[in-house]
């Protein structure tokens, strides 16, 4: 998923948020970098840029720290943002109700209204670890995520598992036309060969 080529793509930004040690900016470099990168808890914001595969499309990613000092500005990202991805500790079970406090919190702002919705069940290479099924029945995604587009996708920031067609169905998400109808989505979910959320239920 490098940067590569020279013509100047189509671009979108993607404000990426979840709780404290949730693994946003280790699964963020690991998809950038393909590398394990040792991370220590974000105090502000991390940006990369990444193009997909979806004719150099780029998606410009703003992981926000998730403290709870940091969550009282996360509106200050909202603006220009075209979509959104929310990650989750599959581990920490204990925190998930926490996380979806939060994400209806942010779902719920008029800014974000109708915004493409990408969840990452993450560290899903631990042991115990929540399946993906368990993380959207708390979460309850189908009903918080109304009629916007939405996306669960089981993932781990250390192998990298996940990661690439997470941003590949963004990308997807953020070039669908207006009408395009379902039918259309379904084919090139099915195209990616991965569990949609109507999977889960």
């Amino acid at each position: 998923m490098g940067l590569h080529g020279s013509k100047v793509p189509s671009e979108a930004q993607i404000l990426m948020l979840g709780l404290d040690g949730s693994g946003k900016s280790t699964l963020l470099y690991k998809l950038k970098y393909n590398e394990a990168v040792v991370t220590v808890p974000t105090v502000g914001f991390n940006v990369e840029m990444l193009e997909t595969k979806e004719r150099g499309f780029v998606l410009t990613v703003w992981d926000v720290g998730g403290q709870h000092r940091m969550r009282i500005h996360w509106e200050h990202y909202y603006q220009g943002t075209a979509g959104l991805v929310f990650v989750v500790d599959s581990k920490d079970k204990a925190r998930i109700p926490e996380a979806k406090q939060e994400l209806e919190k942010i779902l719920g702002n008029k800014s974000l209204k109708g915004l493409p919705l990408i969840v990452l069940a993450n560290k899903q290479d631990l042991p115990g670890a929540a399946s993906a099924g368990d993380v959207a029945e708390i979460l309850k995604l189908k009903e918080i995520c109304g009629k916007r587009h939405w996306f669960l996708q089981p993932c781990s920031g250390k192998t990298g598992a996940g990661l690439e067609e997470c941003f590949q169905m963004m990308a997807h998400f953020l070039k669908t036309a207006v009408g395009e109808g379902e039918e259309c989505l379904q084919r090139r979910r099915k195209s990616f060969k991965m569990k949609t959320q109507q999977d889960y239920w």
